[in-house]
């Protein structure tokens, strides 16, 4: 389990991810350039470890990061991760108010560790109603990466994907566009997801088999892998293995049998 401190992060250079031989076995011409995580169970990790559940969320912020470094080792060029939904207000007043607080806390302690790795971080989703230091410290991290250029970073922040197509609907509609030129193209240039384009793969970890009203549109055609590893005990290997379950499908979208 990680231990928490409040000391300066080591920002020496950071060590590759996988081994030569694992490497070798990734075909570079058919990698996931997208991918996108429903990371799921959280709260379950810190109940099997006889924790609170904030130390779960606290595990599951420190795992991202190594995640992403190793996406970008893979040749992955975007990763969004299901951070906090619309739904997630539902919770109870103490949990939200944990969650904003590592929310902050992540963000601004892992700022100089994303510029060190290429990390470029962006959000999707409604995040003007995140308390104000959330979006300060998200702010303050997104100036700092702009110019990172390995991996995007991608957190869905008070997201659902029927309130993004509903606000997708609104913009187009404000537009005042004749009804006949609405299009599929269209509908994607106003959603919020528009300058990754959809994920070639969503994975969903702690074994769960739904997408929790997560980029119901833009998965369309994605490889799902579920795993049942929770999200705290998800390493950059798991990534690994599942980018070579990735690569052993034959991805048709919608052509049939080749």
């Amino acid at each position: 389990m990680t231990v928490y401190s409040d000391t300066l992060l080591d920002l020496t250079e950071a060590k590759a991810l996988f081994s030569l031989e694992q490497i070798d076995l990734i075909d570079p011409n058919n990698v996931p350039k997208h991918i996108a995580i429903i990371m799921d169970g959280n709260r379950r990790w810190a109940k099997v470890q006889g924790l609170p559940s904030m130390m779960g969320h606290w595990e599951g912020a420190e795992v991202l990061t190594e995640v992403v470094r190793g996406a970008a080792e893979l040749g992955i060029k975007t990763v969004t991760v299901y951070a906090f939904s619309t739904e997630n207000w539902n919770r109870s007043e103490p949990e939200i108010e944990a969650l904003m607080n590592i929310f902050e806390l992540s963000l601004l302690r892992k700022k100089e560790l994303m510029v060190r790795d290429g990390i470029r971080l962006d959000a999707i989703g409604d995040i003007e109603r995140l308390p104000e230091k959330v979006r300060n410290a998200f702010y303050q991290t997104k100036k700092a990466t702009e110019s990172c250029d390995k991996v995007n970073l991608v957190l869905a922040l008070n997201y659902g994907s029927r309130d993004e197509i509903r606000r997708a609907c609104a913009k187009i509609a404000a537009q005042k566009i004749d009804p006949k030129e609405i299009t599929e193209e269209l509908i994607s240039k106003h959603l919020d997801t528009n300058r990754w384009g959809d994920p070639d793969l969503l994975i969903r970890t702690s074994g769960e088999l739904r997408i929790s009203n997560f980029l119901l549109w833009q998965i369309s055609y994605s490889e799902i892998y579920v795993t049942e590893v929770l999200w705290p005990n998800f390493s950059p290997h798991d990534l690994y293995e599942a980018v070579l379950a990735f690569q052993r499908r034959k991805r048709r979208l919608g052509g049939g049998e080749i």
